[in-house]
């Protein structure tokens, strides 16, 4: 996830993860609101990420730099939410309210958790320096590498919020109320708004080779102000689940006995689910290491600002996760339930047809992203992103290219995933993550070794697609011998034809684009007008050719979408 919008990443972790105790009458009520706040929070992101691309840009030294630092406490909270909150107290929370004692077992695990991760926070904002050592560049000069660390010094105490957010969130899911936890990060993103919109008032906007990108311009205030907001809007989102909770009734007494808690409850899946975010994160950091790498021109701290690096790749990734968020994941939430279900009841082929279900409706949806994505990737940039420089722009597009070449094994990997999470199966996901990190990694330093910096971050987002590629591969050969098969044949007709309706599409809608003229300093307006024409053209095309071709998919998934907007009516 972005790594500049911390609130998106810990939304989409919220929305990966599945409803505890929600029941299949609640469920699509349930996703309606988690839906709708993720759709609210996500608008409010792109506004935020304007800011903050109007405040220190898309590429150069002052975005790679904050990059880095704030990556640093989402890194670090994955590692945490996949090992210890969501994998031991997350579960421990659900089972506390079926006890007689539940109020005294939450207050435990809530004190346990809240010392825990303050001093975990308190050490890792202590090692600031050594953690972004593992992060940044080694030709960072001395005046990046300083101000990296002063960012991060800020942004590492995020982890306590993020983790406060989880807890009080799954309180509240555990207690049947679902939607702050959903609609908790819109404070993050009003905080952030006003306090990246205050950043420019006073400080100015970005301009290519202007003062932000020399690191002696960056003054205390300046820092506090621009790092202090994104780690006050954290604290926001963790904060206002306060009040939903005191209003249903809920009272919290700080009890520091920790015996009880469930600590020793952890089994094989939490572990291998930790083993698997470990490793992905050195994947991250690896990766995290070459971008930050690339815009950097000998040893002398010289930044071209035109060559893409950790802030260009995350803000591709912000807008290569926006289809991903607000429809993979919503028709992959509610399957979840009927899959989990048919598995612990030992119907394998309930689960084999769901799951082919789920594959072939997401991938109608993404095929079609992929090819809008391919078509449009410098509209679409400067569209979501209007304080963009012309040079950012193009080297954020070419990184979106290449990464949305991923989008389509990505809704099959997620479902593939969650089938063997509801068979308890961490241990497999664990070893397929092995070979997707050595093709990411690999990929990513082929890619250093053998073209200039400039397409080295676009050869990560390619990498990350490959990844993505062999993971589906991967996980379809460990389901089909679990499952009995995985009704290739009927995945195999329907992703032909998809894919034939969105060569199609995409050939027209390129054809289109090139009648608006040169697309290399675009104006907003201009973008907005090409996405307009070109956008719902591309669609018509595709669903008239799946129509054509009898893809009963696209009928489903157009009435899964219809059917939650009528929902939020």
């Amino acid at each position: 996830m972005s790594a500049t919008n911390g609130s998106a990443r810990a939304a989409d972790d919220a929305a990966d993860t599945p409803v505890p105790g929600a029941s299949d009458v609640s469920l699509g009520r349930s996703s309606t609101i988690m839906a709708l706040g993720t759709a609210v929070s996500r608008g409010l992101g792109f506004v935020r990420n304007i800011l903050l691309v109007g405040a220190i840009g898309a590429t150069g030294m002052a975005a790679d730099t904050f990059d880095v630092a704030n990556k640093l406490p989402n890194m670090l909270f994955a590692i945490l939410a996949g090992g210890v909150l969501n994998a031991i107290l997350v579960p421990q929370i659900v089972k506390a309210y079926r006890t007689k004692y539940a109020q005294e077992y939450i207050d435990k695990l809530l004190t346990f958790a809240g010392v825990m991760l303050l001093a975990i926070t308190a050490v890792l904002t202590a090692g600031a320096a050594i953690l972004v050592g593992f992060m940044a560049s080694s030709q960072w000069s001395e005046g990046e590498r300083a101000l990296a660390i002063t960012f991060a010094l800020w942004c590492i105490p995020q982890l306590f919020f993020y983790g406060l957010y989880t807890l009080l969130g799954q309180v509240l899911n555990a207690r049947k109320q679902f939607g702050p936890f959903m609609w908790a990060p819109v404070a993050n993103n009003i905080v952030s708004i006003a306090g990246f919109g205050a950043f420019i008032l006073i400080f100015g906007k970005y301009a290519v080779g202007g003062g932000v990108d020399l690191s002696d311009s960056w003054t205390g205030p300046k820092i506090a102000l621009l790092a202090g907001t994104a780690t006050l809007g954290v604290a926001a989102q963790a904060l206002v689940l306060i009040w939903p909770l005191a209003r249903s009734g809920f009272r919290f007494r700080v009890r520091l006995n920790p015996r009880g808690v469930g600590m020793r409850s952890a089994g094989r899946v939490a572990l291998w689910t930790l083993a698997a975010v470990l490793l992905e994160q050195v994947g991250v950091i690896i990766m995290t290491r070459i971008a930050s790498s690339a815009p950097t021109l000998g040893r002398h701290g010289l930044i071209d600002a035109s060559v893409a690096g950790n802030a260009a790749y995350s803000q591709s990734l912000m807008i290569y996760l926006l289809p991903h968020s607000l429809v993979t994941v919503s028709i992959a939430t509610a399957l979840f339930t009927g899959l989990s279900a048919a598995a612990q009841a030992g119907n394998r082929a309930k689960v084999r047809t769901d799951l082919s279900h789920g594959v072939r409706t997401v991938g109608v949806f993404t095929i079609l992203a992929t090819a809008v994505l391919l078509v449009l990737s410098q509209p679409i940039t400067k569209a979501l992103i209007p304080t963009i420089s012309a040079p950012a722009g193009v080297a954020v597009a070419q990184v979106l290219v290449a990464m949305s070449l991923g989008l389509v094994p990505l809704g099959a990997m997620v479902l593939m995933k969650w089938v063997f999470y509801a068979f308890e199966d961490g241990r497999t996901v664990f070893l397929i993550q092995v070979p997707m990190t050595l093709v990411l990694v690999g990929g990513s330093l082929m890619v250093m070794w053998l073209a200039p910096p400039r397409w080295w971050v676009v050869g990560i987002a390619a990498s990350m697609a490959l990844s993505n590629v062999a993971a589906v591969a991967l996980r379809a050969g460990s389901l089909s011998r679990l499952l009995g098969g995985l009704d290739g044949a009927r995945l195999a007709r329907m992703h032909v034809r998809t894919f034939l309706a969105g060569g199609l599409s995409a050939g027209l809608g390129w054809g289109v684009l090139h009648l608006f003229g040169p697309l290399y300093d675009l104006t907003w307006l201009r973008a907005i007008v090409i996405c307009a024409v070109v956008a719902p053209l591309m669609t018509g095309v595709y669903f008239s050719c799946l129509r054509a071709m009898h893809v009963r998919e696209a009928t489903t998934l157009i009435d899964s979408i219809t059917h939650k907007v009528r929902r939020a009516r």
